[in-house]
This record gives C-alpha cells, sequence and structure tokens, in this order.
C-alpha cells in the first residue's frame, strides 16, 4: 500500500529520473530568481501600512498632500554657556537653514530664529530646531535624504562646540532600514555555516551533510524569486525575505534529513540502495508530504490575521515550504539515486562508525538487540545516546512521566497569563544607532516632539470660519489637558479639503501617559471640537495611534487565526492517521509546548533581568505582532516532529507491533533525526537573539525555546508517556467516521 502512495510515485519516479529531476530542480531555481529580477518585489510603502484609525488618517493625508517627508536638525550647546542668542548659536542655525535650502526637493524650512517660530526653541535655552520637509513618498525621501544629511554633518564640523544633528522621518527610516539590514545579513551569513557543522556531525560525513543545507538554499531561492509574483497583487513587507529564510532552512534541513537518514538506516540493513530508496520514499516521504500540507496551514493562519504585513509573511512561507516539499520527495531521491553510497564521502572517522552504529542497532528488531553481548550493548547506547535511555524510564512510569513533564509545562506557562503586547515603540529600537541618540535627545529637549499624535480634518473646505474655529479649539483644548505640548502645527493641503494637526505628546509614545493622551484625543477633544461639524470627517494616527490600532487588530483577530489553524490541522491529522485521539493529542501538546514558549518570553522581556546578558532594555512588553507570528509558526515546525515520529509509530503498529513496543520503537528509530533538526533549528533561531533589534531577539528566545522544548519534553517524555497511557485507544476512531 504505502509503495502506491504520491511520495513513493514521486521517489520512484525521480530515482529513475534522476537527471531530469536533478536539471529540473536546478531549472527551477534559475527561472525563479530570473522572475523575480525581472518582475521585481513590490514591497508596501510605509504610507499603506496601518490599520483602523490611523490607517484612515494616512490615506486621507497621502491623497491630499504633496508627498512628503518631514525632517528636524537639532542645534543643541554642548555647555550653559551658549545660548540661542549666542552669535556662534545663530551662525549654526543659519549655516543649516541655507544647507538644506540649496536642495531642489527640500521645502517649508523654518528656522527658530525666524519671528513666531519660538516654539522651535526649547525651554531652558539650550536647544533649538530646523525643521523642514523632503519631498517624494516614504520610499523616494529615504532615496534623497542621503546628500542632504551629508550638507547638515558637514555643518556639524564646522561648529565643534555645538550639537547639529538630525532626525526625522525620512533619515530615521534610512538609519534603522540600514540597521535591520546588517542584522539579516549577520544571521545569513553565521546561519549556513552553523548548520553545516551541525549536520556534519550528525551524519558523520561532508557530502551526506551538503544534501539537506542544499535543499533548503535552493527552497529558499525559489521562494524569494516567486513571491515576486503575488507581491504585485499584495505587496509584502521587507522582512519577507529573512522569514522566507528562516522557514525555509528549517523545514528544508528537516525534510531532507527524514528520507535520507531512512534511506541510510534501510541500507544499514543490507537492503539494495532500490530498496532503500523505495521504503524511505514510501514512509519518510509519505511523512513530508503530510508535514508540509500541515506547516502551509498553519502558515495560512497569517491571512486572517487582518494585516498586510502578515499576508506576505503567510504568501512568502507557504511558497517556501512547498519548494521544500516538492525537493525532499522529487529532487532528494535522485541526488542519493545518484549518489549511491558515495553519499558517505568525506566521512569523520570518528562520527561516521558512531552514527553507523546507531542506525544499525536502532533498526534491528528488539529482540536480536537483547541476544548482544553487554560490550554490545553498551557501544550501542553511546552511539544512540542518552534518548533510549530516558525512553525506557518514561515507558516504565507513564504516569510519573505525565505528571512530570506536564506540569513543567504549565509552570513554565503560567507567565504567559501576565503576557503584555506593546506595539511597536522607539524604545525597541536599539540606543547605539547615532539616529535614536538624537531623537532622545530631540524628546529630552521638546517632550513628543520627536513622533506628535496628528489629526487629519477632512471636510469639503477646511479653511471655512467653522472648520477653522473648531481646529483652534481642538489645539486650545488638547494644551489644555497638559497631555500634549508645544509647539502645535498645523498644515492645509493644497486643495483644501484636508488639514493636519501635529501635537506634541507626553510620555515615550507608547507607554500609559502617550496612551492615555491617545484616548483624551480621540474619544473627548476630536468630537467636541471638529466631530460636531456636519459633513466633516476627523482621524487620529501618529506612532501611538498606529501602535494601539495594531495592537487592537492583532487581539482582534487572534480567536480567528487559532480556530482556523487548530480545526484544518485536525482534520489533516484525522485524514492522515485514521484516528480521532491522535489529532486532539497533538494539538494539546503543540499548544502547550506554545504557551511555555509565552511563558519564557515573558519572564525573559516583560522584566529586567536578562537585559544585560542579551544586550537589551525591556519595554515591558511582548511587541504585538509576535504571539500570533509564534503560534503560527511554531504550530507548523512542531507539527513537524510529530507526524514524523507518528508515522514511524504507526508504521510498526501496523507491521503488528503493540502499542507500546511501536512507541519505543518509533521514537528511539526517529530520536537522531528528531534530535539534529531541533539542534538546527536552535541554534539558527538563537541567531536572532544575538541580533540588535529587540524584535527579533524575541522571536529569536521565543522560538529556540519553544523547539527545544517541543523536541524534549514534548517529544520525548510527554508523546511517549501519554501513548502508552492510552494504548489501543490511540488508534481510536468512531463508526461514524469510518
Amino acid at each position: 500500500m504505502q509503495s502506491r502512495n504520491l511520495a513513493a510515485r514521486a521517489g520512484r519516479w525521480s530515482a529513475a529520473h534522476r537527471k531530469t529531476a536533478i536539471f529540473g530542480w536546478l531549472a527551477l531555481v534559475v527561472v525563479s530568481l530570473a522572475i523575480g529580477g525581472a518582475v521585481g518585489t513590490k514591497t508596501i510603502k510605509d504610507e499603506d501600512q496601518g490599520n483602523g484609525q490611523s490607517k484612515q488618517a494616512q490615506q486621507a493625508i497621502n491623497d491630499n498632500f504633496p508627498k512628503k517627508g518631514d525632517e528636524n536638525v537639532l542645534v543643541q550647546a554642548r555647555s550653559g554657556a551658549v545660548k540661542p542668542s549666542s552669535p556662534e548659536f545663530r551662525a549654526a542655525v543659519k549655516d543649516v537653514v541655507g544647507a538644506v535650502s540649496t536642495y531642489r526637493t527640500v521645502s517649508e524650512v523654518e528656522s527658530p530664529l525666524a519671528k513666531g517660530n519660538g516654539g522651535q526653541i526649547s525651554r531652558d535655552g539650550r536647544s533649538a530646531l530646523v525643521t523642514f520637509s523632503v519631498a517624494g513618498d516614504s520610499d523616494e525621501a529615504k532615496d534623497r535624504i542621503g546628500p542632504i544629511e551629508s550638507s547638515v554633518a558637514k555643518v556639524a564640523r564646522a561648529h565643534p562646540e555645538l550639537r547639529v544633528e538630525q532626525f526625522g522621518s525620512a533619515s530615521a527610516s534610512k538609519a534603522i532600514s540600514k540597521a535591520f539590514e546588517d542584522d539579516f545579513s549577520k544571521a545569513e551569513v553565521t546561519s549556513v555555516p552553523i548548520t553545516l557543522i551541525i549536520l556534519v556531525i550528525a551524519f558523520g560525513a561532508l557530502v551526506a551533510a551538503g544534501i539537506p543545507l542544499l535543499l533548503g538554499i535552493s527552497a529558499v531561492a525559489i521562494a524569494i524569486g516567486l513571491v515576486a509574483l503575488p507581491s504585485q497583487i499584495v505587496p509584502v513587507d521587507d522582512a519577507v525575505t529573512s522569514v522566507i529564510l528562516l522557514v525555509g532552512l528549517a523545514v528544508g534541513v528537516d525534510y531532507t534529513l527524514f528520507i535520507l537518514r531512512r534511506e541510510r538506516e534501510e541500507r544499514a540493513l543490507r537492503r539494495s540502495p532500490e530498496e532503500a530508496l523505495r521504503i524511505a520514499s514510501a514512509t519518510s516521504g509519505r511523512a513530508v508530504l503530510v508535514s508540509g500540507l500541515t506547516v502551509m496551514v498553519a502558515m495560512a493562519g497569517m491571512f486572517f490575521t487582518g494585516s498586510d504585513v502578515f499576508t506576505g509573511f503567510g504568501i512568502g512561507t507557504i511558497l517556501v515550504v512547498a519548494a521544500a516539499m516538492l525537493g525532499s520527495v522529487t529532487v532528494v531521491p535522485a541526488m542519493l539515486s545518484w549518489l549511491g553510497d558515495r553519499v558517505e564521502k568525506g566521512r569523520i572517522p570518528f562520527l561516521a562508525s558512531r552514527r553507523t552504529r546507531a542506525r544499525l542497532d536502532q533498526a534491528r528488531p528488539d529482540a536480536e538487540r537483547a541476544g548482544r553481548s553487554r560490550r554490545e550493548r553498551r557501544q550501542a547506547r553511546g552511539a544512540a545516546g542518552a534518548w533510549g535511555w530516558v525512553l525506557d524510564r518514561v515507558l516504565a512510569h507513564p504516569v510519573v512521566s505525565v505528571v512530570a513533564s506536564a506540569g513543567v509545562l504549565i509552570a513554565l506557562a503560567i507567565p504567559a497569563f501576565g503576557l503584555h503586547t506593546a506595539a511597536f515603540s522607539t524604545d525597541a529600537l536599539p540606543r547605539s544607532l547615532p539616529i535614536m541618540k538624537t531623537y532622545d535627545r530631540i524628546q529630552e529637549a521638546f517632550p513628543g516632539n520627536g513622533i506628535p499624535a496628528v489629526v487629519a480634518v477632512q471636510a469639503d473646505d477646511v479653511t471655512t470660519p467653522s472648520v477653522a474655529g473648531q481646529i483652534d479649539s481642538l489645539q486650545r483644548k488638547a494644551l489644555a489637558t497638559r497631555e500634549f505640548e508645544r509647539p502645535v502645527s498645523v498644515s492645509v493641503s493644497p486643495n483644501r479639503r484636508v488639514a493636519t494637526i501635529d501635537l506634541p505628546m507626553v510620555g515615550s509614545g507608547t507607554d500609559d501617559r502617550s496612551e492615555r493622551a491617545l484616548g483624551t484625543l480621540r474619544n473627548t477633544i476630536v468630537p467636541s471640537t471638529v466631530g460636531t461639524l456636519e459633513g466633516t470627517k476627523a482621524y487620529v494616527t501618529g506612532q501611538t495611534a498606529q501602535s494601539k490600532d495594531f495592537n487592537d487588530v492583532m487581539k482582534s483577530h487572534a480567536p480567528l487565526v487559532f480556530a482556523f489553524v487548530l480545526f484544518l490541522a485536525f482534520v489533516l491529522l484525522l485524514v492522515t492517521f485514521r484516528s480521532i485521539v491522535i489529532p486532539i493529542k497533538a494539538i494539546v501538546l503543540n499548544l502547550l509546548s506554545v504557551g511555555a514558549a509565552y511563558g519564557v518570553l515573558v519572564l525573559v522581556f516583560q522584566n529586567h533581568w536578562a537585559e544585560s546578558i542579551l544586550g537589551f532594555k525591556s519595554t515591558g512588553g511582548i511587541t504585538a505582532w509576535l504571539p500570533i507570528f509564534l503560534f503560527v509558526i511554531l504550530f507548523g515546525l512542531s507539527m513537524d516532529y510529530h507526524v514524523f515520529i507518528l508515522s514511524r509509530i504507526r508504521e510498526a503498529f501496523d507491521r503488528g507491533m503493540k502499542t507500546e513496543d511501536a512507541v519505543a520503537h518509533g521514537i528511539k528509530t526517529t530520536a537522531g533525526t528528531v534530535t539534529s533538526a531541533a539542534v538546527v533549528m536552535v541554534a539558527v533561531f538563537a541567531i536572532f537573539a544575538t541580533l540588535s533589534m529587540l524584535d527579533f531577539k524575541q522571536m529569536g528566545i521565543g522560538l529556540a525555546v519553544a523547539v527545544l522544548i517541543d523536541a524534549t519534553i514534548v517529544r520525548a517524555v510527554l508523546l511517549p508517556a501519554t501513548m502508552k497511557l492510552l494504548g489501543d485507544w490511540n488508534w481510536y476512531l468512531p463508526k461514524s467516521l469510518r
């Protein structure tokens, strides 16, 4: 039966037409990259991102105002002796104004020395702001800001007694994008050699270690190229490439390991190369197909988040999982058929002999292993590692094992009930960036001026006395609350249909003070002023508003994402294993490991004790997009192991083994593969914990901890113990579903 399944047929065809399979795969990689290069990946512009009211405000602004980016140049005395009235201070301000005014793309240059601009001088008299705008949308302004920054830097060198530093939407976007790129490059460059080293240790041979890595890299290349096509309809976030790398390398290595280790195991039992490959394709290949479909279902959950960023992530991850799955059941069998036993070339003597002994020992029946000498059994135990020893004790004491392992996971998950999501904040950006040091200085001198709340008022004509009067009233009421500060600026679009009011807020932008100020503005001030005018609409945007709206969307859509992923995973596992118990248990175990990962995140990042160890400053919360992202990714990846192990157990059960014996056989024979795959994942994910951005530190720790928990406590203890206790009930299927 197994030899007729889809994976077996694909493997058999690929082995018989190995040149076609191998060169066809290479052609797919080349064509995919060519398509990506020719079409280009369309990314989401900054002005097109957002949710709720803040997105409506941004769209009104984008549709009616010329595209531009607002910039500030801070001129600040290094000592109290220099004041804005000092000749050297005034000279520096004039030099900045002159330097930026020479560019045709610069407009609306406002000097703090000009009449009526007293709000651009700080209360302590040490700092002043020169403000201006750079023409173009977010991408164009970012591209144009470089020469302007150079001119400002030249002024700074001419006035060493003063700080002359620039911060604004374009300059910050450029600097932060560069920091992101540096982080991603570090992750990409580091992950490949680390993966190769782990695989060499796992296989004991260079050629065998190279196959999973090459499959993973080629699957990533295919997905990065092909994602350009759907991006023309649904633009993707810049980070989609790194998410594709993260997931693609993980599943690519996993799926190849499943098939390659099974083929090597069958060869160690003296089966012919053709028979070993046939068995590997029919068994592990089928597990790859089931696992891949389950992972893609999990990734599809991101389509229900209500976020364009997550939609792009979903498209990218589904593409890379599909590519890895296709390559594993086609090009991997073709490569193994072509290489034969040459796959063991480049052997590391000590490692290779241990791996061969372990594969041979794990594949033998228990009775045969029992008949060996004490020395042989000791060597086999050393080769197989500690998992066999752990499993024997788990199966001997299943109740204790369930209580202890479940207790540990529940204890780790308890802090997750106090999980607080914090939407994007400038506090999450590394303070080592010069642009963020400038931002902090501007915030200190002009509280709230760095990233203010913005009210967009939309009417047929915002310059009419009634609308203008209510805009003035809005400013007065906002300042009267003391939750907003000067300078307040008002801009009117050329068509007079939209006016924007920039209101500097108290607080950091995402702390409680800022959120209270936003609530006052949205719920009290706006409705009582411009909100009273018939035919007038008013929306509030800005960093605080955008963060809150994104946070609200994530929270409101989370139940839908969870329900979709869990339901479809249940159906897939039900159809695959013909049991209603297996999918229920799989879902419960996966939720336990995800809950434990959430708990660890809370313990590490919502507190301060790990700040010096991991090099971060706690914002008091977990970034808002991470819980859903972690759930989807972890649920998908953990299903890899679960399906692989259960397939081996079911295979043994169908051959006539008792459930207890099948569990022991299945877990022992897959222990090496699962351990190797988990070590690769943990190592790659842990790299992200070393990056400078707090979001990626949280993601790296969350993923690494969850995979570690899943591959140890869940798969080696909780899974076998529960299966032992349930016995033949594991395979129960109601008559109505048969």
